[in-house]
Parts: C-alpha cells; structure tokens; sequence
C-alpha cells in the first residue's frame, strides 16, 4: 500500500482488511479509461451515496431531537451535497490520493468538487464492504457529525445557489444566469451548468440538474469573494 492509502486509511480511521477496495475507490474513470483498468470508482460511489444517506438520516433523527421533518431533510442536505462532501475530502487530502488520467490530472481534477465528493463517497461505500454497516456507521458520524452540529444554526443559508445569490446583492452585482447542457442516454445522463455572474463564471458537473448548478454556484461564489 502507498503512503497516500495509508494517509487515506489514518483520516478516514479505518484500516482495511482488503486494500483493493481502497484502491478501487480512489480510482476515477477518466484513469480506468486510459489504464483499461476493470473498475473504477462508480459503483462504490452508488453504495457510498447511500450509506452516506442512510448514517446522517439516522444520526439527524437520533441527535436532534427537537427538529422537525423539514428541518431533519435540510440538515442532512446540509452535508450529504458535493460541496460539502468535497470540502471534507480536502481536509483529509483525498485528492492526493485520486488516479486520474492524464488529460484530467493536468485540468486539475485532483481538486475539483465533483471528483473529491464522489471519490468521498467511494470509500464510504469501500469502509462499508470492507468493515460492515457498523464500521461504516462510526466512519461517517465521526467525519460528519461535527459538520452538521456546525450547520444547524445556517441551514437556510448553506445552499450554494442562495450563497451565491446573496453574495451577488451584497456586491451590488445583477442576479446569476444559469444555462445547463446535458450528454448521454436519459439513464445515465451528464449535466455540466455554467453560471456567469460579476464577470466571473463557475461550471459544474454532476449526475443532476440540481447537482450541476449547485457546483457551479459554489465554483462561481469562490471565484467572486476573489476578485
């Protein structure tokens, strides 16, 4: 195993029993492509997405008690989104550890939210193969419960498209113009969105419409504090 695996398993507090689950989840298909490699990242990703879901539900529910249906789904929205899913995977230097293919490593696809975000969820769904609902339980509440302590008083603030919005009136610029694009078959479609505001533009991809935009929001809000 690499020293960026090992650096994998210590942030993530897991050490696996089959490091190839690691492996695989730390592989992107544009690398797959280039490798011929038999696998990548996509299916741990599907079952990661929805343990993800599955542990923050319940941690929501069982932890905050006092909040109502509405706010439980804004809660766990909060933290189970590609923004956010991708500012932890910085924080544990997932991206080090990523393979990509050469054209995508050279865009600088070792940072970019949509990568980090479903490479975080890989190697949830790799903790949970390799470790067990249990495991992968500990796993996320440790990772994710202090992002959500932390929202709980923000959560109508923490979409990126209201951020962004908000940001645009405070600097005095006119509203964001979004425009979406889409490719492949309607089963497994996907949406690359652009949003131009301020004289910046952020550009989003994801497995959605909402997904894209809200990237692309994030993108384009980072972009704008900048200038």
């Amino acid at each position: 195993m690499t020293d960026a695996l090992r650096a994998i398993e210590v942030a993530f507090d897991h050490p696996f029993e089959d490091p190839s689950l690691l492996q695989r989840a730390l592989l992107h298909r544009s690398w797959q492509a280039e490798n011929d490699a038999a696998e990548s990242n996509e299916r741990l990703e599907f079952l990661g997405d929805a343990v993800l879901g599955w542990v923050v539900a319940d941690i929501a529910y069982r932890k905050f008690v006092d909040l109502p249906e509405g706010r439980l789904t804004d809660l766990r929205k909060s933290v189970v989104n590609a923004t956010a899913l991708a500012a932890l995977a910085r924080e544990v230097g997932l991206g080090d550890a990523v393979l990509l293919g050469k054209g995508e490593a050279a865009a600088g696809g070792n940072d970019k939210t949509s990568i980090l975000s479903d490479a975080f969820e890989a190697v949830i769904g790799a903790v949970y193969l390799d470790g067990g609902a249990d495991e992968a339980y500990r796993v996320v509440e440790r990772l994710l419960l202090p992002a959500m302590t932390a929202a709980l008083p923000n959560i109508d603030r923490l979409d990126a498209k209201t951020v962004l919005q908000e940001l645009a009136a405070r600097l005095g610029h006119d509203a964001p113009v979004y425009s979406v694009e889409s490719v492949g078959p309607d089963h497994d479609k996907t949406f690359t969105a652009t949003v131009v505001i301020g004289g910046v533009s952020g550009v989003g991809v994801g497995r959605s419409k909402k997904a894209a935009e809200q990237i692309a929001a994030d993108t384009a809000a980072r972009l704008l504090e900048q200038t």
